[in-house]
């Protein structure tokens, strides 16, 4: 899924151009304002993920500043006034079990970022395919609309944590994911921003 911000995508092209560049089967839909993807995510999220024992799983996705994905989602989600997609849904963040049970020594100093990881661990054939050092340069190729460089970097970073999870289940016990529901303390956005208001009008 992308989010074009209003500008033109060549969907079947992109399909055919990444698919063959990764040589995977890519499905690729385009959206043309954040709402519309975020929905696309939800329907996702409610036909694919919840009626099945799907384990989701990200590197380094909990925290702001060095992470990304759940508080960016979080963020995107309360702003737009949607609810949050991921009802019955399980989630373990790798970045901890490579932290402490895998030796990830590169250069004199432990890798610790995904790219470095992943070259540790798996090896480097995603390196030549990712046009970017670092995911700043992501942020600008949107800005742009370089969306098929854009789309490679995302790609490749799927790919990566894709095959770490792998390795980890391999050779970690079940143990060592610390897995967590990422179902909502309260599912209904409506009755959460109600006592909120109701909250704030008693304070004042």
């Amino acid at each position: 899924m992308i989010n074009t911000d209003q500008r033109p995508a060549d969907r079947a092209a992109l399909e055919t151009t990444l698919g063959d560049r990764f040589d995977i089967t890519l499905k690729l839909s385009c959206h043309r304002t954040e709402q519309e993807l975020l929905k696309s995510l939800t329907e996702f999220a409610t036909d694919s993920l919840t009626p099945k024992e799907y384990l989701l799983v990200a590197y380094n996705g909990e925290r702001f500043r060095s992470g990304f994905d759940l508080p960016f989602l979080r963020t995107r989600y309360t702003l737009q006034d949607a609810a949050w997609p991921f009802i019955d849904v399980s989630y373990a963040d790798l970045m901890p079990i490579f932290q402490h049970r895998f030796n990830t020594q590169l250069d004199d100093e432990p890798a610790a970022d995904l790219e470095g990881v992943y070259e540790t661990i798996v090896g480097n054939e995603l390196t030549a395919v990712d046009p970017f050092e670092d995911s700043n340069q992501a942020v600008e190729a949107f800005e742009d609309g370089a969306f098929e460089a854009l789309l490679r970097h995302n790609i490749a970073d799927i790919l990566r944590t894709n095959a770490l999870a792998a390795v980890g289940e391999q050779y970690c016990g079940k143990s060592e994911f610390d897995v967590k529901s990422l179902t909502p303390t309260v599912s209904d956005s409506t009755v959460f921003r109600s006592s909120a208001h109701e909250s704030v009008r008693h304070i004042f």
